[in-house]
């Protein structure tokens, strides 16, 4: 008797990130075992086309769907499958990669693919802001006005985005907030609030370290306003998982926040800009994804993040000339 294989769907997002995306599909038709899955392949044409994609294989009963992109198409795609049977499948090939990295999915293509042959998955948490889903993180202030000038430019790569970071920073002006939650309410004037389900925003950068998406609990970083003087201390220890020993940062965790601030405004959910009120409503939903995770946890080499950085920049480089 011969048993049907499991249907899996791959949707690459050609834009994400700054490499090549040519040599995926060879790669997928390579490394996934042909005598247990069916594959298909396909591409996104538009944004938000990723979920139009995977809704029609959750209706179709697929086995895995395969988010073949960054942090916003992984976005588009995993919402669609949270409290269903289809499984996510993550190849990183985005700008930063923050839930691929948290979740300790290997970056390198080939590796990434073999986690679908060996089919172990775990089934993680996720979050709602004013009722969008997001997996990483969210957050206001200065971060989300970063991911809205970024958006905006037609470029990618590391120095795009560190251009934006610098014009933004000479700008910007901290807002107050009042955080509402299970804990009490405090009043803050911040310069960013990071509301975390993992551990990274990407590229290995920690805005909090002890993030867990399998305890029901949202990580809160609250960063005060700092003179410019302290840029390089907060820097290192974003890459170094010790942010929260900073004493410009307010730490704390709940399964749900309020962020009530002066006015309507932009705030990012995982790294993508949404416009929102001046009232929002974050909580966590335990469980309710599951997806393709390696059967042991690797332990990272203390230079990993450094190397990050300098790969990522190179990279970056290369697209900005077109080489």
């Amino acid at each position: 008797m011969s048993v049907s294989k499991k249907k899996v769907l791959a949707i690459i997002n050609p834009i994400s990130g700054t490499k090549t995306k040519a040599d995926i599909p060879q790669a997928l038709r390579q490394e996934i075992d042909s005598n247990k899955f069916d594959l298909e392949i396909v591409y996104t044409q538009y944004g938000g086309h990723a979920t139009v994609l995977s809704n029609q294989a959750v209706e179709s009963r697929y086995a895995y769907v395969l988010s073949v992109g960054g942090d916003g198409t992984c976005n588009e795609i995993a919402k669609t499958l949270i409290h269903t049977d289809t499984v996510l499948g993550i190849i990183p090939t985005g700008s930063g990669n923050g839930l691929a990295r948290h979740l300790d999915i290997p970056m390198k293509t080939q590796d990434a693919i073999k986690l679908v042959n060996a089919e172990h998955s775990v089934t993680v948490d996720y979050c709602r802001a004013n009722e969008q889903v997001f997996f990483c993180t969210c957050g206001v202030g200065f971060d989300a006005l970063v991911s809205l000038r970024f958006a905006k430019d037609k470029r990618r790569g590391g120095l795009t985005y560190v251009q934006k970071v610098i014009e933004s920073y000479l700008r910007y002006k901290p807002e107050t907030y009042e955080l509402i939650s299970e804990e009490g309410a405090i009043r803050e004037k911040a310069f960013l609030i990071a509301c975390a389900n993992t551990s990274q925003y990407g590229n290995n950068a920690y805005i909090a370290p002890h993030a867990n998406m399998q305890d029901g609990k949202i990580d809160i970083t609250v960063v005060k306003p700092f003179p410019p003087l302290e840029v390089g201390t907060l820097a290192i220890q974003l890459f170094t998982k010790t942010i929260d020993r900073n004493t410009n940062i307010k730490t704390f965790e709940s399964s749900k926040v309020t962020i009530v601030r002066e006015r309507p405004g932009v705030m990012h959910l995982d790294g993508e800009p949404v416009e929102m009120p001046d009232k929002i409503d974050i909580r966590c939903i335990s469980g309710g994804l599951k997806v393709l995770v390696p059967n042991r946890k690797r332990k990272p080499s203390i230079i990993e993040p450094i190397q990050t950085a300098i790969l990522d920049q190179i990279d970056g480089v290369k697209h900005e000339l077109g080489i």
